[in-house]
């Protein structure tokens, strides 16, 4: 094996490693752009891609990204092996899956060891992650699944019952709801340290919509003092450390659009398993647009969500949710945040983002306990309208090192604006899902925080001819311009009038 010298590039790379080689070491060694090495420096070691170069890095030297060096714990100059990896039997594994036949625990366990590693690249990665959508996995394969993804990463304990909700997501501003939900369960004395992730498909994550109020990115430690402190956190997991394959499977299925049935299972509980969470409630939007259609759906979901959490030693419940429109009337990061502060504030909001938040803080106080069954909801929303929810996110807010005297008008979204008017009198009758998503993403979210879509309407309501339908926020014009052009071909808000239609 070769020994180069590191040479520490000062770059940051989401994504699959990466070491930079000079172009004569390349040739001298035999080490092709793109393919895989071992670097290792002791008992350390990490796989990741070649790229070659005839000026970044001179001979006998190696770039590590910083990353790459703090995995290795090597600094400047410091002396490191270079050599192919051996063998995997891993790209075996999806390739029979593809086939459509059952994996073990152990080759299950192989493939997440693996991405983890860096050993699969990302097209193996996500050639797994198709096999899961179209191909599918049985109940046992999604517990050895569950199971690795949890065995290779950090894990967190509590000295008390910790209680969690998670939503499936799926409809256009549901991030929100966690804001008011965590403060709700903390503020009854209950434990909920809440790991979230970024947006895979949807135009914010609850960590995404969190992180305009606080830094979500914090550490084990850190996570374990604040929820002591406060008894509620809202962060995103992939700063912890929690199941990190996790990470790197939703970092493949963001471009891909793709988000199969049993990963999202295996996603949800390795998260939780990993927070030492023991109680939870699994919310499953279904409508048109979201991620499950309809009621014998969502059955199915639960019934697979449940023996899963069982099998794992969680005590779950599914609450299936009305998801046939958007939650509130922001969506995008920004926007959502003040939604939620409107509304833990001033005590009032969005009739659906106020009713699904204490509905589901209200099973979690019938799951501990506090409240008999069927009355959870009005124990929460006494604490809404008591003021207790919005004086315990302020805790959480700071505890997360963030302003607790923000209000909403602090909160800055696009100034690049575009109104979409009612063309003629009617009523509205449908508010497409998928639409919205898709306008609020061209918009620029969630990368761009304070750009999406406001909606001044519901399905239901009568408009007059140019009233406001909606109206596309972005940060930048030509995202608005793409969003505004997205919104004319798709048409998100259906008009009509009383009269349908005629027969003959």
């Amino acid at each position: 094996m070769p020994i180069l010298r590191v040479e520490l590039i000062d770059i940051s790379l989401e994504g699959p490693k990466l070491v930079i080689l000079n172009e004569e070491d390349s040739i001298r060694y035999g080490f092709n752009p793109s393919d895989k090495v071992l670097v290792s420096s002791g008992d350390k070691g990490i796989v990741a891609s070649v790229a070659v170069t005839k000026t970044v890095v001179g001979p006998g030297k190696i770039g590590l990204l910083k990353d790459e060096a703090n995995e290795l714990k090597v600094r400047n100059g410091d002396p490191v092996k270079v050599g192919l990896p051996a063998s995997w039997e891993s790209l075996e594994y999806i390739r029979k899956k593809i086939k459509g036949s059952e994996l073990s625990r152990e080759e299950i366990r192989s493939i997440v060891r693996d991405s983890v590693k860096g050993v699969l690249s990302e097209v193996e990665v996500a050639a797994f992650l198709l096999s899961e959508e179209l191909v599918g996995m049985g109940l046992e394969e999604i517990v050895y699944l569950t199971e690795a993804m949890v065995e290779v990463g950090s894990r967190i304990s509590f000295s008390e019952v910790a209680y969690d909700i998670h939503s499936i997501g799926g409809v256009p501003g549901n991030s929100k709801v966690a804001l008011i939900e965590v403060p709700l369960v903390a503020a009854a004395g209950l434990l909920i340290p809440k790991t979230s992730s970024r947006a895979i498909t949807s135009p914010a994550g609850t960590a995404d919509t969190m992180e305009v109020l606080a830094p979500v990115n914090l550490t084990l430690e850190e996570v374990k003092k604040a929820a002591e402190r406060t008894k509620g956190v809202i962060v995103w997991g992939g700063s912890l450390g929690l199941a990190p394959a996790d990470d790197i499977f939703i970092r493949v299925e963001r471009p891909l659009r793709v988000d199969p049935r049993s990963q999202t299972v295996a996603s949800i509980l390795s998260k939780k398993l990993a927070m030492g969470i023991r109680k939870l409630v699994a919310d499953i939007p279904i409508g048109k647009g979201a991620k499950v259609g309809n009621l014998r759906e969502a059955r199915e979901y639960s019934k697979l969500f449940l023996e899963v959490s069982k099998r794992l030693g969680i005590d779950a419940k599914c609450a299936i949710t009305y998801g046939g429109q958007p939650i509130g009337y922001y969506v995008g990061p920004a926007l959502e945040a003040k939604e939620a502060l409107i509304a833990l504030q001033g005590k009032v909001g969005a009739m659906s983002l106020i009713d699904k938040a204490t509905s589901l803080a209200g099973l979690i106080y019938e799951m501990a306990g506090i409240a008999p069954k069927g009355r959870g909801q009005s124990l929460a929303k006494e604490v809404f309208r008591t003021g207790k929810a919005w004086s315990k996110m302020k805790d959480i807010i700071e505890a997360q090192g963030g302003n607790p005297q923000v209000k909403p008008d602090d909160i800055e979204v696009g100034y690049k604006r575009e109104v979409v008017e009612a063309p003629f009198e009617g009523y509205v009758t449908d508010v497409d899902n998928t639409a919205i998503t898709l306008i609020a993403r061209a918009a620029g979210a969630p990368r761009d925080k304070r750009a999406g879509v406001i909606l001044y309407v519901k399905a239901g309501k009568k408009v007059r001819k140019g009233e406001k339908l909606m109206e596309i926020v972005a940060e930048s014009g030509d995202k608005l311009a793409k969003a505004r052009s997205l919104a004319l071909r798709l048409r998100p808000i259906t008009l009509e009038g009383m009269l349908l239609g005629t027969v003959p």
